[in-house]
């Protein structure tokens, strides 16, 4: 075997890389946090090494419901990072489609733009914007991910005469390693979201924490919520599938937007039906899925207003509301998990929600939750036999007009 060199071996470590910035993006600045911070620090220490930087910027486009990309923008003397989120269907805008980041993504190998000279083709909206600021130069380089996806960053000067050549060398020298830890951030970041967006983020949080043993779970006290929406299959025979699809995630929005102003977590959608659980425990949990549920039936009657104005039939729909302890946690097959919660409180919870229909009412409470909840009075249904469960339960519901 080849031995280390002696100075190697004198001193305990490989030689440091030349150049202190990049030293530190292979080493201490793995360990920061996220992108924002990763480009705060990066920014400092080039201002501090000579490299006239007034603002820089990383634009990322991201795997996300709602966003097409996100966009970080440092500023020499900001106390923070500014943050602008890209919602989809900007990429047909103007202002993507004039923007130096449209020309990266396509495979521009770089833009630059000096904007001190007065014959600057200023062909850009964004370069005359920069040019009444007082910046000098700009540059818009890419960056390649792993996967081939391109990002942007822009890096701009308020110096005279702009970047000099040894600066846009240095910066080209840092891209590469710069790159790979945006992407790791990114990445980091994008399991979050869509844990996050299919799970829901307590569930997301434990899963990254490494709760993904088959089996592992832990016994909760917590409101529960389940609604289903009536006459779904005559529904889905009558309409078109992109009506019908529309119709359910106009009333998702209506009921998980409520579960989750209320701190409730939702943990499936099942066809057309949400379960979902208020994990505090006692009053506390039931008054906010109660609240929950007053809130999502006031939006839901917005909606079917809004439907019958435009000649569409109403949606009618049942929420039941029970509280108990569940097991919260990992069940399935061995390569194919659910992180959900089970238990006799999430049957009761089903059962009795299939009672709206022949009580012809939009909402029920089990005794359980009556007696937890301290609510404004409640009108009780009587006592009924559920499905599957032992006991008779009491069912109540919110006077008229409450």
């Amino acid at each position: 075997m080849t031995a280390l060199p002696a100075a190697v071996a004198a001193v305990g470590h490989w030689p440091r890389r030349p150049g202190a910035l990049l030293d530190w993006l292979i080493g201490d600045a793995r360990r920061l946090p996220d992108g924002p911070t990763l480009l705060t620090e990066l920014c400092t220490r080039l201002v501090a090494q000579g490299v006239p930087l007034a603002r820089a910027s990383f634009h990322l486009r991201v795997l996300h419901p709602q966003l097409f990309g996100v966009g970080f923008y440092w500023q020499r003397g900001a106390k923070e990072i500014r943050v602008f989120r890209a919602q989809h269907g900007i990429e047909q805008t103007d202002l993507f489609l004039k923007s130096p980041m449209r020309l990266l993504f396509e495979g521009a190998g770089a833009v630059r733009q000096r904007l001190d000279l007065p014959d600057a083709p200023l062909a850009v909206p964004l370069f005359e914007e920069l040019r009444r600021e007082g910046l000098t130069d700009y540059v818009a380089l890419p960056v390649t991910f792993s996967d081939g996806m391109i990002h942007g960053t822009t890096w701009s000067s308020d110096h005279p005469g702009g970047f000099g050549g040894a600066a846009l060398a240095q910066l080209e020298d840092l891209l590469p390693v710069f790159g790979l830890l945006l992407e790791i951030h990114l990445s980091r970041r994008m399991a979050i979201t869509l844990l996050d967006t299919y799970v829901g983020h307590n569930a997301g949080e434990r899963i990254l924490k490494g709760e993904i043993t088959r089996g592992r779970g832990t016994t909760v006290a917590a409101a529960i919520w389940y609604c289903d929406l009536r006459g779904f299959t005559a529904l889905s025979e009558r309409l078109g599938r992109d009506a019908l699809l529309a119709c359910l995630n106009d009333y998702f929005d209506c009921m998980a937007g409520a579960v989750e102003r209320q701190g409730g977590e939702i943990l499936k959608f099942i066809g057309d039906a949400l379960l979902a659980i208020f994990p505090l425990a006692g009053e506390q949990a039931c008054r906010r899925a109660l609240a929950a549920a007053c809130e999502a039936r006031e939006t839901m009657a917005a909606l079917n207003a809004r439907r019958r104005a435009r000649g569409d039939e109403a949606l009618a729909f049942g929420i039941a509301l029970h509280v108990g302890e569940v097991m919260y946690g990992n069940i399935g097959a061995a390569d194919r998990l659910d992180f959900t919660v089970i238990g006799p409180a999430v049957n009761l919870a089903v059962r009795l929600e299939r009672l709206c229909r022949s009580l012809d009412r939009e909402l029920l409470l089990s005794d359980s939750f009556a007696c937890d909840c301290a609510a404004p009075p409640l009108s009780s249904l009587g006592r009924h036999r559920l499905e599957g469960i032992a006991r008779p339960v009491e069912v109540f519901t919110l006077p008229a007009g409450a």
